[in-house]
C-alpha cells in the first residue's frame, strides 16, 4: 500500500482526511452519543457513501513478524481512499491504548494516516495519527 497518493500529496492526503472527519460529524449530529459501535459504523458507511467518499469496511490487513506473513491479520474498521484507516469507538474516554492500537495499524498497514473517532462523548472525539515512516 505505500506509494499511495497521501504520502505523494500531503494536501490531497489532508483534504481526504477532512472529508472524512465532515462525515463523521454528521453522523454524530444526527445520532448524538449513547449508540454501540456498530450503530456508528453502518451509519458512517451510510454518510461516506453519500458523500462520495471511497472505503473499504472492515478491511483486513496481514501482519508480518521477521518478514513472514502471519496468519493472524488486523481488521480496520474502514480504509478511506486507499490510505487513511478510520477507527471506530464507543468509550467513556479515548487512552493511549486506542493509540497505540492505531500506531500499529499504520505501521502493519504502512499507510501514513490514521483517524480515531470516538461517538460516546456529548461532542466528537477525534485523534489524528500520523506514521512518519
Amino acid at each position: 500500500m505505500s506509494g499511495n497518493i497521501c504520502r505523494q500529496e500531503k494536501s490531497i492526503g489532508e483534504s481526504y482526511t477532512y472529508a472524512i472527519i465532515g462525515a463523521a460529524m454528521a453522523v454524530q449530529s444526527s445520532l448524538g452519543c449513547g449508540f454501540l459501535e456498530s450503530v456508528y459504523q453502518e451509519a458512517l458507511e451510510i454518510e461516506f457513501s453519500e458523500r462520495g467518499i471511497v472505503y473499504t469496511r472492515e478491511a483486513e490487513i496481514p501482519v508480518f513478524f521477521r518478514d513472514r506473513r502471519l496468519k493472524a491479520f488486523f481488521r480496520a474498521d474502514f480504509i478511506c481512499y486507499n490510505c487513511v484507516i478510520v477507527e471506530l469507538k464507543a468509550v467513556k474516554v479515548l487512552t493511549k491504548i486506542e493509540e497505540a492500537q492505531m500506531i500499529n495499524y499504520l505501521k502493519a498497514s504502512g499507510l501514513q494516516r490514521g483517524l480515531i473517532f470516538n461517538f460516546a462523548t456529548a461532542s466528537l472525539q477525534i485523534k489524528r495519527l500520523v506514521n512518519n515512516l
